[in-house]
């Protein structure tokens, strides 16, 4: 028998869902509609058919804090001693670096390539799979075939093209039927067809493709190593490990940026196709939320801070102010701390547009939350001005923020919740309420709430550069140093 390892990409930044989904904390990290996140749920599903601690998380370096979190709560959940496996990239590569270097790390620590001894299952973390039962079943007939070498697409099949998603066309094949009765053979796949060449080819019974992937280590190197060798020889560069980055800078920026649809998928030859007939969604854009969410009488969903008189089939998502709408139809409207997005339920290749016009005009509402999450608690920039930044700062029971220091600000806390245990220089500090601190240019410190209930605290922040640069962390408990 084949042993399963699953991985799961996680390394997005969800354009399609600004401005909810932001580049430093994406959609996979939230929680939507559920008490776990896409992230963790995705985790939950797979360890219906997988053994946990062969689950391995692929992201970047700007969410491993976050992931490294919400993975702990998993391990809480299953009662694990040990960590649970998170390889990291230094810079964003897109899939088929970041897949390529998790093979290569569970190829490295497990030894078993030969005779397709270890499967993998690959998938995002962003989809929503109610039945995990019945996505059981259809992947145990994904590892007969990859066990015969194959690499296996799981794909709905469709009547209709979007750009945003890759289409393959299949047939009977009597070795593929023999091992998997419904299965199919691939005779082509078209990754995002946006010309109308593209869609030209795409005539006839047609499946879309999920994204989610089955192979065979061995498969898996031998059609890279043919179809993509610049990508392998850069992961076979130097060994993989879960320190974070799992793979230096300097080599990894030789990859390409490219996806593992592109890089391989819409090249082998290798490729069977089973039907994944279950419900499945891929939560790319605010039309697929207003879809699998619970509506209203009027076909309305209306979440969080907000109140609507006679709107129709309408998203109304606040996550801060009030938003109060009225005769809206077939609208979105969602509300952030920072920005506003109004448009179409249909118009996700419209905001597609618009977070690339952010590049030029607001990289920050591009970047980064007016809430930014760290492994610690969070924070909120309440205002900004010419030599100053003004935060309110949430720090979790028990948590610590890095004993760090900073070349071009000065730092003045003011404690409002809670007890704060403040490490300055070579002396410790416990403030309450009322209480304050000043943090000196080039003064060592550290912030920590060793009480049951969270610290929250205003920080002021002065100098010539307030940004997160100018830090520089000399301890750290979540591995950031």
């Amino acid at each position: 028998m084949a042993e399963l390892y699953s991985v799961i990409l996680a390394g997005g930044s969800g354009s399609r869902l600004w401005p909810l989904s932001r580049a430093t904390y994406p959609k996979q990290l939230f929680k939507i509609n559920d008490e776990y996140t896409l992230f963790q749920k995705t985790f939950l599903r797979l360890a219906t058919i997988c053994d946990d601690k062969n689950i391995i998380t692929s992201t970047n370096v700007k969410h491993a804090s976050a992931i490294k979190e919400q993975l702990k709560t998993l391990k809480e959940k299953f009662c694990r001693k040990s960590d649970y496996k998170l390889i990291t990239e230094p810079v964003i590569k897109n899939t088929a670096p970041a897949l390529t270097i998790a093979v290569k790390y569970i190829e490295e620590n497990t030894g078993l390539i030969k005779n397709n001894s270890a499967i993998i299952l690959s998938v995002p973390a962003d989809h929503v799979i109610p039945d995990r039962i019945e996505f059981a079943k259809i992947m145990e007939k994904g590892i007969k075939l990859a066990q015969a070498g194959y690499i296996v697409a799981f794909s709905q099949q469709t009547n209709k093209i979007d750009e945003n998603f890759g289409y393959i066309k299949a047939r009977k094949n009597p070795k593929i039927t023999e091992i998997v009765p419904d299965a199919l053979k691939a005779t082509a796949f078209t990754e995002k067809p946006d010309t109308k060449s593209d869609k030209e080819k795409l005539k006839g019974k047609l499946y879309i493709n999920t994204g989610i992937y089955m192979f065979s280590i061995e498969t898996y190197l031998e059609e890279m190593k043919h179809h993509a060798k610049d990508i392998l020889k850069t992961a076979g560069s130097e060994k993989i490990t879960t320190a974070i980055p799992s793979i230096s800078l300097n080599q990894y920026e030789k990859m390409p940026e490219i996806s593992i649809d592109y890089a391989l998928m819409e090249k082998t030859k290798k490729m069977a196709v089973i039907p994944f007939e279950t419900n499945w969604k891929d939560i790319g854009s605010w039309d697929a939320i207003y879809e699998i969410s619970d509506k209203d009488k009027n076909g309305n969903y209306i979440a969080g801070n907000a109140i609507d008189v006679n709107s129709k089939n309408s998203l109304i998502y606040s996550t801060s102010k009030l938003v109060a709408t009225m005769g809206l139809k077939d609208t979105a409207v969602i509300e952030t701390e920072d920005a506003i997005l109004v448009c179409g339920t249909k118009a996700e290749n419209g905001i597609k547009k618009i977070y690339k016009k952010l590049n030029g005009k607001n990289t920050t509402a591009k970047e980064i939350h007016k809430t930014v999450y760290r492994p610690w608690g969070c924070y909120s920039v309440l205002e900004e001005g010419n030599g100053f930044l003004t935060k309110c700062i949430i720090v979790n029971p028990k948590a610590k923020l890095s004993l760090q220091l900073h070349h071009h600000r000065s730092e003045h806390w003011i404690i409002l919740e809670g007890e704060a245990t403040v490490i300055k220089g070579d002396k410790t500090y416990k403030l309450n309420p009322g209480n304050s601190i000043d943090i000196g240019i080039e003064e060592i410190h550290s912030l920590q709430n060793e009480a049951d209930e969270q610290l929250k605290i205003i920080e002021v922040q002065q100098g010539d550069i307030l940004d997160e640069n100018d830090i520089e962390r000399l301890k750290d408990i979540y591995g950031r140093v």
